[in-house]
């Protein structure tokens, strides 16, 4: 049961560094967006094609975007992977540890 428990606990913190990885290609995005990059650049290309249909959704799903003039997405996006970050990975390592 031990080789499970440490299954859990390696994919705990194999999600949360890739939810940490996905919440600062977020802010880099947010700030990237304050200057207004060029289209065409591959690097921004990359960064609107990863964050933009989770910012969408969120958009979408909560029916604001545009707060004063401000997208407050990316706020709401780094809150949302705040949650996952302590409720999942702390969830699967407590679980692991209660199954040993």
């Amino acid at each position: 049961m031990f080789i499970f428990s440490n299954f859990l606990i390696a994919l705990a913190k194999v999600i949360d560094i890739l939810l940490n990885l996905y919440m600062w290609v977020i802010i880099i995005w947010a700030l990237l967006s304050w200057v207004n990059p060029d289209p065409f650049n591959p690097i921004v290309r990359f960064l609107r094609g990863i964050t933009e249909p989770f910012l969408r959704w969120i958009r979408r799903t909560l029916r604001i975007g545009y707060f004063g003039g401000i997208d407050i997405s990316p706020i709401i996006a780094i809150l949302i992977i705040y949650f996952l970050r302590y409720f999942i990975v702390n969830s699967l390592i407590e679980l692991a540890v209660r199954m040993r």
